[in-house]
């Protein structure tokens, strides 16, 4: 197979093809591409033709940080749903080779160009030994760190009816939002007003400082928000108990997927009120009214395999709604040069530090 590789300019084209494809977030859409360009980073978007077929696209952000200059790939390349009764196992994965070998070799040409020192890529792949042969064929290798993407996340499926949905929940879960819609001074607000940027930030703060680690920016999250809200792709929900905002989530909903990608929770909260359940009871009944067919709860890790990660308990949180867990490939770094060993030192040394 001979692919060629062009470049993507129109937006509809490459949400359409997104659309078509099963695993896939955000971190691939138009938009994200945007958001990406207003903090000031470089993107690429490409697409992978077979013939005058498209079959992947793949964004790429050039990242120039203190620690160096490397190219992301975040929960790409997507790549379409083959046609099951074309193609048998093996010829799939023949032509997932095929695709990462012409991708590769692009970034490769790229990175050149623009003196990285080495590519980051998130895959969607699902977790296999199959999937882990085509990457250590190419020469990658774990990072450190992963990509600011997760390579484990748990879902929930929304295609069922939502009576179905709170019965699948856990029995805690479902005690604890009946508890909370009996509670008169809990109140679940909506907002798509960019200025509330600012409470859901200083909330953001809180939890940040107690749970010890690096937020995002003020102003990455007031242009992720107005990146997407544009197009009525985002809402802020807030939690408020006895008048006071204690709870607080960015919501992105995005080619029929709901996701719960940003959340914080104030320190003032008491812990016998469930606020956050019922924020999130909202936020999967608003999914489903926008006819999104999955929720992703975005990151996962296994609380009993890893109790002390920082991701634990906000997991066995997650769980409790009912779904299922979907587990990708590890972040794989390919080194472009010395400096590399000096960034993955670096970077191994901070995830320690954090935990993680």
């Amino acid at each position: 197979m001979k692919f060629k590789i062009k470049k993507i300019e129109n937006k509809e084209i490459w949400e359409n093809f997104l659309l078509e494809c099963g695993e896939k977030t955000f971190l691939q859409s138009w938009n994200w591409g945007e958001l990406q360009q207003k903090m000031g980073n470089k993107i690429w978007r490409l697409g992978i033709f077979d013939n005058n077929e498209l079959i992947s696209v793949v964004l790429i952000i050039k990242i120039i940080a203190k620690r160096g200059t490397f190219l992301l790939i975040q929960h790409g390349p997507n790549i379409k749903n083959p046609k099951s009764e074309i193609l048998n196992p093996k010829q799939i994965q023949n032509s997932k080779f095929e695709i990462l070998n012409s991708l590769f070799k692009k970034l490769k040409e790229i990175a050149k160009e623009e003196k990285a020192s080495f590519i980051r890529i998130a895959s969607l792949l699902e977790k296999s030994e199959e999937n882990n042969k085509l990457f250590r064929h190419f020469g990658f290798r774990n990072a450190p760190m992963h990509a600011n993407a997760y390579e484990a996340t748990w879902k929930l499926d929304l295609t069922i009816p939502e009576n179905e949905i709170f019965k699948n929940m856990r029995k805690t879960t479902r005690y604890l939002i009946r508890q909370a819609l009996k509670e008169k001074d809990i109140i679940i607000e909506k907002s798509q007003k960019i200025e509330d940027a600012e409470i859901y930030q200083k909330l953001n703060q809180e939890t940040a400082k107690r749970q010890k680690f690096v937020p995002f920016s003020f102003e990455f999250i007031k242009n992720e928000f107005e990146a997407f809200s544009k197009e009525n792709q985002a809402l802020w929900f807030f939690g408020k108990y006895k008048g006071e905002i204690m709870a607080a989530a960015l919501i992105l909903f995005w080619s029929r997927i709901g996701f719960y990608h940003q959340a914080a929770l104030s320190i003032k909260c008491p812990s016998k009120i469930p606020l956050s359940c019922l924020l999130q009871w909202e936020a999967i009944k608003e999914a489903k009214k926008r006819s999104c067919l999955l929720y992703d709860f975005w990151g996962y890790v296994n609380p009993k395999e890893n109790p002390n990660h920082p991701w634990a308990g906000p997991t066995l949180f997650k769980m409790g709604f009912g779904g299922y867990k979907k587990e990708y490939l590890k972040t794989r770094d390919f080194p472009l040069s010395k400096k590399y060993w000096l960034i993955y030192l670096f970077e191994k040394l901070r995830k320690t530090k954090r935990g993680l």
